[in-house]
């Protein structure tokens, strides 16, 4: 009877420890967080802060690229729990008012070609001139005898424009678009754009210098200022622009304390310590 008693208690004991191990187990699994969108947030400063954040608190962070409007249509499809945008919300975007757009950081425009080219600097009015078809040779700008050959970021789903094709229409082409030439090519993302120019020669692209200074490419200067965190966060390199985090209006609370870490001086402090501009740097 004892040992009967013994083996029951044993048995209780061992039951115990597994609900324990399943409720453990899924208590673990629940607490993950996906996130996409924005090549420039997700190779400058994303990528970085989920790690950090995973660590921190031991929430599983999943985080992609693919580009601003890759996280804005996973958001609505609720495929991932936050996205991240260097694109602005439009008024005139319906489904764009069921989603807050949060600052986090700051990011540039900047201009970049491969390694190998003797071009060091550009002004405003050439990258138009690019642009618009005026310009289409290397050696107009005192490079070498070659064609410029134009990769620009086009998405491959949903409407709208990338962040950084909005951005180069509103602050570089007076809302105009870029001409196509027969050097015009279009890409999914700014990802795949950097690394075109990385291998490409004759290569000329618009991106963000958060995820550029981590590309083997060089960044031209604007009208003799080389585009830098001290610059960009002083407003003396131009074409500063927002990064942001975007959270669904019935975003679940995790995902809402991952967004207020980002903004904490703690996140702060972290993503200035990635090599980008944060909010509470720049003037």
């Amino acid at each position: 009877m004892l040992k009967s008693k013994s083996y029951l208690k044993y048995i209780k004991f061992i039951l115990a420890v597994f609900l324990f191990i399943c409720l453990a187990n899924a208590s673990a699994y629940s607490e993950q967080l996906t996130g996409s969108g924005c090549s420039v947030s997700n190779a400058g400063y994303l990528r970085e802060l989920a790690k950090d954040y995973e660590k921190l608190t031991g929430v599983k962070m999943f985080v992609r690229g693919g580009g601003s409007i890759v996280g804005i249509e996973d958001l609505k499809s609720h495929r991932v729990d936050f996205a991240a945008s260097c694109r602005h919300k439009f008024a005139d975007d319906p489904d764009d008012q069921n989603i807050d757009y949060i600052q986090v950081a700051w990011d540039a425009l900047t201009f970049i070609v491969h390694k190998s080219n003797p071009v060091e600097n550009i002004t405003l009015d050439d990258v138009r001139a690019i642009y618009s078809g005026k310009i289409t040779n290397w050696e107009q700008l005192g490079g070498g005898n070659a064609p410029i050959k134009i990769f620009i970021s086009k998405p491959q789903m949903g409407p709208g424009l990338s962040g950084v094709d909005t951005s180069t229409r509103e602050m570089i082409l007076n809302g105009h678009e870029p001409v196509k030439t027969p050097n015009t090519i279009f890409l999914a993302s700014s990802g795949i754009v950097e690394q075109m120019v990385e291998d490409t020669a004759e290569g000329f692209a618009t991106t963000g210098f958060s995820s550029a200074r981590k590309r083997k490419i060089k960044m031209l200067k604007v009208d003799g200022i080389y585009p830098e965190k001290k610059n960009i966060a002083k407003n003396i390199y131009p074409f500063k622009r927002p990064l942001f985090l975007l959270l669904a209006k019935d975003a679940k609370p995790e995902a809402r304390k991952f967004v207020d870490f980002a903004l904490s001086k703690k996140g702060q402090e972290l993503i200035s310590s990635y090599g980008i501009v944060p909010l509470m740097d720049a003037k």
